[in-house]
């Protein structure tokens, strides 16, 4: 009889699943199964792929990686980008939002909800809306630079900029041009001058504004970790004469580090696939500075209609987005067991110290009643 009526759930199961397991099937993995098709064809954008095109191999891959050209060096160059706005951004965002949860946590705060709205306000906003309102914030007669020329100083043309913000430190010592070891060809058909050149000026306008927009998202995360993490934790380490920076450092800090994992893995994912404000901002210019991978790849496919190059990119992407959470995973996972039990062992102190401080707090007000 169990059997029977272990069979019969298992049949309603798949029933009321069956649907989303075909909108699934039929609008995520059959698009993405397509796809990779596509990157290992010639289909040029007209009709289906599917008899429209033919299988190239891995020729889509080895113009974007391998085969000198201007694919190669467009996409050097966006893997350049991307990857000086991901080492600025996501630590940056990281840190901002950690320490804007930590104050809106603080019972001492007065309007805490007021100041949580604010915060988080920026992240349900437009992105084209806030993109727009930073172009006209930075323009060359904007805002910004009116206030920097009351400070004296002569702001740059910052959508306009194309120059590195490591070369131009370089060129205020002296280093105007690439030393000789650093003109030889580096990875992907850029020379390693190139490389080290830093963010551009212009990117530095969408560095502030990702920053400006995420840190509100992660907040929320944090702020949520936070209220989780019991009082009597905090009473015990203050009983044991931690002061507020060891406190969080030994005691806060290592309870969020789930939250932590997410947030970064969240922004290291969102960071990798910026598209709405490069798009906006002048599609890659100045100077390709403000090219990224994920938009080469739309202006691969729609604009130069090569959409097999174009989602060979996608899939590229794809990969070094899954590569660096792993890596990161790895990095911030516990090292063995015997840590996380001592990690709990104290723990478990912490709330014996705190039950014993709060019965003797109790024994106290006994007897001077008595």
């Amino acid at each position: 009889m169990a059997k029977g009526i272990r069979g019969a759930e298992g049949r309603y199961g798949w029933a009321f699943t069956a649907p989303a397991i075909i909108i699934i099937g039929v609008f995520l993995v059959l698009p993405i199964l397509l796809a990779l098709y596509v990157s290992f064809s010639n289909w040029h954008g007209l009709g289906s792929p599917i008899g429209n095109s033919s299988f190239i191999g891995t020729t889509n891959y080895e113009k974007v990686l391998v085969d000198p050209g201007l694919a190669q060096k467009d996409f050097g160059t966006s893997i350049r980008n991307n990857f000086y706005y991901v080492i600025i951004v996501v630590p940056l965002q990281t840190a901002l939002s950690l320490f804007l949860a930590v104050q809106v946590n603080r019972r001492i705060l007065r309007g805490r909800g007021f100041f949580r709205t604010a915060f988080y306000f920026p992240s349900v906003t437009s992105s084209v809306a806030i993109t727009t309102i930073f172009i006209f914030l930075f323009t060359a007669s904007g805002a910004v630079n009116a206030l920097l020329g009351w400070l004296g100083i002569n702001g740059p043309n910052w959508f306009a900029d194309p120059s590195g913000v490591i070369h131009n430190l370089l060129a205020g010592v002296g280093v105007s041009k690439a030393p000789a070891p650093l003109t030889a060809p580096g990875p992907l058909g850029l020379q390693w001058w190139d490389w080290i050149s830093g963010p551009s000026v212009a990117m530095c306008v969408l560095i502030v504004l990702a920053i400006f927009t995420t840190s509100g998202t992660f907040m929320l995360l944090f702020l949520a970790a936070l209220q989780n993490i019991g009082s009597e934790i905090d009473e015990a380490a203050e009983m044991d004469g931690a002061g507020a920076l060891r406190k969080f450092f030994s005691v806060t800090l290592p309870m969020l580090k789930p939250t932590l994992f997410t947030v970064l893995t969240l922004g290291l994912i969102g960071t990798w696939q910026v598209f709405d404000q490069i798009y906006l901002t002048g599609k890659g210019e100045p100077g390709k500075t403000l090219l990224t991978p994920a938009f080469l790849a739309y202006d691969t496919s729609f604009t130069n209609l090569n959409w097999g190059q174009g989602a060979a990119i996608s899939f590229i992407l794809f990969l070094i987005i899954v590569a660096l959470t792993l890596l990161q995973r790895l990095i911030l996972r516990d090292r063995d067991v015997g840590r996380r039990a001592e990690r709990n062992a104290k723990r478990a102190d912490a709330r014996l110290h705190a039950e014993a401080a709060m019965a003797a707090r109790t024994s106290t007000g006994t007897g001077a009643g008595s």
